[in-house]
């Protein structure tokens, strides 16, 4: 085995961190693109001195990915270690049921068999057992009305369900029902027949569907982030705890509160990142007010990349999400799934460190199960690699990951390998990409009978040369992993 004195010395490490069991808070951004955090650039059009505070005491990965372009399977993916594709594709809809089978790993289920306290706030976007508060005889067409439902009645599938004691927020904010949902209950009842106009500062809209009276949509982040605050505040420090922040920005819609509106030089979406950001800072603050900072890992990322509303503002503010990369929401470009990454762990994790490591969100529930000595065994988070060697520093052999599968839509998939990536299909945009945006950065709009598309990143991050045709062997290679991966093969090792 290489690298025995400091392998030790890395192992010591993990076990004197299992006994300490750290506190570990997930911060979870909804459509933020990689280059929509400053990181200290101070010519950036978005300024997030939080996110950037977070950063300069720990570890940011310039190469970090979510399992998909689209939120929940990025979310599943995150909470089980496995790629969502082994199980579904596509976003759970309003009324659908949990995309959870009952006796799925989650890292909360870990923790909480671990004597952590655990809880979860704010966009859950995983699907409920609507069946269960839905009337007797309610035909699928009048599923929108509120008064199909029996609003009184628990409400599982949810959060509680997946190892959470505790669950505060909204559901999902442009999906019915439109009300705050406690653990299993309903906080505010939804009696509105639709979800009524309501004016929103940076546009996007509301599936109709039951709505609270009191519900407003400009509530939702700082509800909930004021909710995560006061449970943190409640904690002690003899018992470890496990806060998962799900915010529902700068999603569409776009909603920032007239406080921060021109904060930033990006529009409403960018003074939405900066109110983001502001939660954030609120989040990091208790922590600190609390006596927690010093034995709390901390993590801030995003469920894919920005909306494609990104091209607009790339036309009227010079700002790319994006940043060096291709591709924005839903793609399998690397600004699909190309996101935000950071982790802060003091004492563990040095101080304003950068990894170029390519990691994926799926690794958390290996990191973690590492952290608090739980043996995950063979058959859970199957795709899930130990990120432990990579935060603390120990050396190991590099790529830490064989192999990194992206996918959003079924049947198109995309293969990290080192600096190369394979996009086993036409094209990586699921949707018309603008001649404007392809046209200033000099990219080629792919699609139609073409084979597939081989790009070599370190050389090309934009992914502008399609080298498909020029390396055969290399693609023949990559798409047989692909394709064992695909057909059942665990991505991670079983030794972990």
């Amino acid at each position: 085995m290489k690298f025995l004195p400091t392998l030790f010395c890395f192992l010591g490490v993990v076990a004197t961190a299992a006994q300490d069991r750290p506190n570990i808070v997930i911060l979870y951004a909804d459509d933020m693109g990689v280059a929509d955090v400053s990181y200290g650039d101070p010519n950036a059009k978005i300024q997030t001195p939080n996110i950037d505070r977070l950063a300069a005491g720990g570890m940011t990965f310039t190469d970090g990915h979510s399992s998909s372009g689209i939120c929940t399977p990025s979310r599943f993916a995150m909470l089980t270690g496995q790629h969502h594709w082994r199980r579904f594709h596509g976003i759970a809809q309003a009324y659908d049921g949990s995309v959870f089978e009952p006796d799925d790993f989650t890292i909360a289920k870990m923790f909480k068999s671990k004597g952590y306290r655990t809880a979860a706030f704010g966009k859950w976007h995983l699907g409920w057992d609507f069946d269960a508060i839905r009337k007797p005889g309610v035909e699928k067409k009048d599923w929108i009305k509120a008064d199909s439902y029996d609003w009184t009645k628990r409400f599982p599938g949810g959060p509680i369900e997946q190892g959470f004691d505790r669950y505060f927020g909204d559901g999902t904010i442009n999906f019915p029902p439109y009300c705050w949902i406690e653990n299993d209950r309903f906080v505010t009842i939804p009696t509105q027949p639709v979800i009524k106009s309501e004016p929103l500062a940076g546009g996007g809209t509301f599936r109709p569907g039951p709505m609270a009276e009191s519900w407003n949509p400009y509530d939702i982040l700082p509800t909930m982030t004021e909710k995560t605050v006061e449970w943190i505040s409640e904690q002690s420090s003899d018992e470890p705890f496990f806060v998962y922040l799900a915010f529902n920005s700068p999603h569409y819609p776009i909603v920032p509160n007239k406080e921060f509106h021109g904060k930033s030089e990006a529009g409403y979406y960018g003074d939405f990142v900066i109110e983001t950001d502001a939660m954030v800072g609120k989040v990091l603050n208790a922590l600190k007010e609390g006596g927690f900072a010093e034995n709390t890992l901390v993590i801030f990322s995003a469920d894919n990349g920005a909306e494609n509303h990104a091209f607009e503002r790339l036309e009227e503010f010079d700002q790319w999400s994006s940043g060096a990369f291709r591709g924005v929401k839903r793609d399998i470009y690397e600004g699909g799934h190309r996101v935000p990454f950071t982790v802060r762990w003091p004492g563990q994790i040095e101080a304003g460190s950068v990894s170029d490591e390519v990691v994926s969100q799926v690794d958390l529930a290996a990191t973690f199960a590492t952290i608090v000595d739980y043996p995950l065994g063979r058959e859970v988070a199957i795709d899930s690699y130990n990120l432990l060697p990579v935060l603390t520093g120990a050396d190991y052999d590099r790529p830490l990951r064989t192999a990194t599968v992206q996918n959003t839509s079924a049947g198109k998939f995309a293969l990290r390998q080192g600096d190369w990536v394979l996009i086993d299909t036409s094209s990586g945009a699921a949707q018309k990409e603008k001649n404007g945006y392809l046209q200033r950065f000099g990219l080629d709009a792919y699609g139609g009978d073409n084979p597939g598309l081989l790009f070599n990143l370190k050389e090309d991050p934009r992914q502008s040369k399609n080298l498909f045709a020029d390396y055969p062997e290399k693609v023949a290679s990559m798409r047989s992993l692909l394709n064992r991966y695909i057909e059942g093969e665990r991505c991670a090792p079983v030794e972990r």
